[in-house]
């Protein structure tokens, strides 16, 4: 069993609360918990070897031509995050089975978080940096559809949207940071990365790599001064809350910032800004909490504060300090997620979360105020709890530091005083809620929840007590070989116990407890303090910025985008002439050793004509019908070239496509004015004049530079693999088909979608047939004239059977689908020209976009026809036969590919001109007039 499974297993699982969301909401839990605990089951199969000391390594091919590969890797660190979010997922997902009302849509609810999950997997076992970042952004997007799940509530979609920027905005800079490493390293497999950190950190490009790294890693775990959006998020429910914005999705930068730590991390720049973001986020965060009267708000600062912790650990210029991130990794994850789910309790029995008002809960809810109560000293770093032991770790490492130089006393002065302020929030957080007298004006009495509802925080918070009190035993292995994946080296010697005697981290300990204590019992001094500064309101701050992007976009576009087609053409062409015009100022590089090939009477004549005519197409371009002819003449020229120099392909689509073309238009300008009135102005005309003159100097410059430059192209490539490797003598349609033969699958899709898209436009569309021109003159009174009908009849199978010919010689001389389905077509079009729609309609009954649908369909089989015999998308089988009477003969399975180009392209283009001669009707619309 490949790691491919642990993604793809709860990836699959995003359908299954969908289908089992009728069954009933006990049974749609079970059923969402099924392939996570799978999942969790392969990994537990695994981690035998990974505590062994390996890495576990796999790759699948994906597009092999591309070097492009599924990579996954699974060690020490991948482990250890694995546990937190399969496993704490597991628990929230029962918790949300009790926690979501019945007005909740649970199915839905469930796709998010699975979907989230999935993403979270992939993040940590991405062995590929291209990978990893395709799943990061796909935590913004799923933790969006999660933060936003209550919809219809404003400051949901708010901070749904603010998440999804922040994150979102970082997951471009992180693109952009993965980039420059994988170019540094040339290649972006993280293995190979891992072992270049001396190179990358020599790198001259390593500044700019490493801030845009961090700058995805800090907006994602909400470190200053991005850290505004977490408790904005706090609007998702609370199941969304205690998984994404406690142990898993702002776990993700930080989880970034560990993978990294052995490539980016040991220089001064690192520790600068790792250490002094995190110590800011910190003490920022942990003051906030204190004012706080959301319960959430609470928690949600509080988490932003931990984090600051982690990252400044991260920032230290220690082994040891990494260890100790990694295992307040590990104790924040389960007392935060076990607080969230006991708010959630609070709310979910009594209706609300305000401080102020939930008093004295200790009395209606005992069982889950213990568990709440045990969870919050966790956070507070009270002794026998996890919580203490990584604080401690925390402590000792700031002392053995010097960032700061001289002021280096100031780093673990300020976070003893972090430390306090955490001590005071988690005691406001339990005797504001649980003692200090009676609950005031509550929606309803509280009480405590289900049964089963309790089991999540139950589980969490033994684990609080059990690595409090055996923190070697129960995680010692887990912490070893998760530093271990950091660090790429020995881990140093730790002690995970409950006493190491009496030292200055212990002292540091109480002196935060002490000073925590006293700032709880003075805090109405602080509040007072705090009552003189306005509380800003980053949503409304972040509304007010996105609506002044708004205004000045909107500026910009009113000056720009004045309606003015000709404005439009003209800048984008003066910006053409300055991106290109100073490079190909210096005419002695531009000119090649080529000779030029001498011009006789025929070229000169032909282009003489394609002048004037381009030139006579601007005169009259009032005119339409004459600009018509005119542009068509220009065409046809176009044409004759391409079959001058020995492209008959390229002539014979041209040719084809000019037809198509020239249709298309007489059928639209049969509904438009004949000519319009004149609009340019002197002054236009002269910029007009100006601008295609400059156009035109720059592009002759292009091309007399290519015309006289010996080139090296791929032509010969082609020219010696089209028989051997596609089975054809001509070499185009090979490319088409064969080695190109993705490509056109893609724009045969685009065309068939196009051709969709205005059939739908014009569907309903009826314009009322005008019965004269613009001079009064009435049209013929016969439409459909007899010597049309009759030639039209005779040409129609003529024309089928020049198409089918052109078909079947496509793979060896000129021709092929793509030229055989425009005859096709206009072969039927001339039809409907020469008879009109009535005549048609029973006689020609083929639903062409069935027929569109029918060749892409036909298309894509043949290419994934291939997968069958092990082979890549798209490749060509033929073989030479011999029949009796016949002789010897070419089989291809590109004719069934070019079957596919044939069909759709006389579907899209029957689609769209059959149903532009329908628009017309012979009744004008009734104008009512008021009374």
């Amino acid at each position: 069993m490949n790691l491919l499974w642990v993604v793809l297993l709860p990836l699959i699982g995003t359908l299954v609360p969908l289908l089992t969301e009728r069954f009933g909401r006990s049974f749609c839990a079970f059923s969402v918990a099924i392939l996570p605990a799978w999942s969790l089951a392969l990994v537990l199969m695994y981690a035998g070897d990974i505590f062994d000391g390996e890495a576990i390594r796999q790759s699948i091919d994906w597009i092999p031509a591309m070097g492009l590969d599924l990579s996954f890797r699974l060690d020490g660190l991948s482990l250890l995050f694995l546990f937190l979010i399969l496993g704490i997922g597991l628990l929230v997902i029962l918790y949300a089975r009790y926690y979501l009302s019945s007005n909740d849509s649970m199915g839905r609810f469930y796709a998010y978080l699975i979907l989230f999950m999935t993403a979270m997997v992939g993040i940590v076992i991405s062995n590929n940096l291209i990978q990893l970042w395709m799943f990061w952004e796909l935590t913004s997007i799923s933790s969006f559809l999660l933060i936003s799940f209550w919809s219809h509530k404003s400051e949901a979609r708010k901070g749904a949207r603010m998440a999804l920027t922040i994150t979102g905005a970082g997951g471009l800079a992180l693109l952009a940071g993965l980039l420059l490493i994988g170019n540094i390293v040339g290649s972006y497999d993280l293995d190979t990365v891992l072992e270049n950190g001396d190179l990358i950190r020599s790198h001259s490009t390593y500044p700019i790599a490493l801030i845009l790294v961090l700058l995805g890693a800090f907006t994602k775990s909400a470190q200053f001064p991005f850290h505004f959006w977490l408790p904005h998020a706090m609007a998702a429910p609370t199941p969304v809350s205690a998984y994404l914005h406690s142990a898993t999705m702002v776990k993700a930068g930080i989880f970034l910032m560990a993978r990294f730590y052995p490539v980016l991390a040991g220089t001064d720049l690192w520790f600068m800004i790792v250490s002094l973001t995190g110590l800011t986020t910190l003490l920022l965060g942990a003051y906030i909490a204190l004012f706080k009267h959301d319960l959430k708000g609470l928690l949600a600062y509080s988490t932003i504060s931990h984090l600051g912790l982690i990252t400044l650990l991260l920032g230290l210029n220690s082994d040891l300090a990494a260890v100790a991130a990694i295992f307040h990794i590990i104790n924040h994850a389960t007392f935060k997620a076990s607080l969230f789910m006991a708010a959630g309790i609070i709310d979910h029995e009594s209706g609300s979360r305000d401080m102020r008002k939930l008093n004295g809960l200790w009395k209606y809810m005992p069982y889950t105020a213990t568990l709440a109560i045990v969870a919050a000293l966790s956070m507070a770093g009270v002794p026998l709890l996890n919580g203490f032991l990584s604080k401690e770790m925390f402590f000792a490492e700031t002392l053995n530091q010097s960032i700061l130089g001289s002021l280096s006393w100031m780093i673990p002065l300020l976070a003893t005083i972090g430390a306090a302020f955490s001590v005071a929030y988690s005691l406001r957080f339990i005797h504001d809620v649980f003692f200090n007298g009676e609950p005031i004006d509550l929606p309803k009495t509280p009480k405590e929840p289900p049964r089963y509802m309790k089991v999540p925080v139950e589980i969490l918070v033994a684990l609080c007590l059990l690595v409090g009190i055996f923190p070697a035993f129960v995680v010692g292995d887990l912490l070893e070989i998760a530093s271990t994946s950091v660090l790429l080296h020995g881990v140093p010697v730790h002690n995970l116990a409950v006493w190491h005697g009496l030292n200055i981290p212990l002292f540091m300990s109480v002196l935060a407890m002490i000073g925590g204590a006293t700032i709880y019992y003075n805090r109405r001094h602080l509040f007072q303090f705090q009552s003189h500064f306005d509380e800003p309101d980053a949503k409304q701050i972040f509304e007010g910025v996105v609506q002044s992007i708004v205004r000045f976009t909107q500026r910009v576009i009113d000056t720009l985008e004045n309606g003015s087609l000709q404005r439009y053409i003209s800048l984008l062409l003066l910006f053409t002439l300055v991106m290109a015009a100073f490079p190909l100022l210096d005419l002695t590089q531009n000119t090649g050793s080529r000779p030029q090939i001498p011009v006789d009477g025929v070229a000169l004549t032909g282009a003489f004509l394609m002048i004037l005519s381009a030139i006579a197409t601007v005169i009259w371009h009032r005119k339409r019908f004459l600009a018509l002819i005119f542009l068509s003449v220009v065409g046809l020229i176009v044409s004759l070239v391409f079959a001058q120099f020995s492209a008959p392909d390229l002539a014979l689509t041209q040719l084809s496509v000019e037809i198509v073309t020239i249709i298309l238009l007489l059928l639209a300008l049969f509904f438009l004015p004949q000519s319009t009135q004149k609009e340019s102005s002197p002054s236009r005309l002269s910029r007009d004049l100006l601008v295609s003159g400059l156009i035109g100097c720059v592009i002759g410059t292009i091309c007399y530079a290519m015309l006289t430059m010996p080139l090296s192209t791929i032509s010969d490539f082609f020219l010696a693999n089209s028989k051997t490797g596609g089975g054809g003598t001509n070499v185009v349609n090979v490319i088409l088909v064969d080695f190109r033969g993705f490509d056109t699958l893609g724009e045969i899709t685009v065309l068939g979608i196009a051709a969709l898209g205005i059939f739908k436009l014009i569907a309903k569309m009826r314009i009322y047939m005008p019965i004269s021109d613009d001079k009064g003159r009435t049209w013929s009174n016969d439409p459909h004239p007899m010597m049309l009908e009759m030639v039209s009849q005779s040409l129609l199978p003529l024309a089928i059977l020049v198409s089918v010919y052109i078909f079947l010689r496509g793979h060896n001389v000129p021709g092929g689908g793509f030229i055989a389905g425009l005859i096709t077509a206009v072969a039927i079009i001339q039809q409907y020209i020469a008879h009109g729609v009535k005549w048609i309609k029973p006689r020609i009954s083929i639903d062409y976009q069935w027929l569109i649908a029918g060749g892409i369909l036909i298309a894509t089989v043949t290419g994934l026809g291939s997968w069958i015999f092990d082979k890549p998308f798209l490749t060509t089988w033929f073989d030479y036969f011999h029949w009796p009477w016949i002789g010897e003969f070419e089989l291809a399975s590109a004719m069934l590919f070019d079957l596919g180009v044939y069909l759709t392209v006389v579907g899209a283009v029957m689609l769209i001109l059959a149903n532009l001669g329908k628009l017309t009707t012979s009744e004008r619309a009734e104008i009512k007039e008021n009374d």
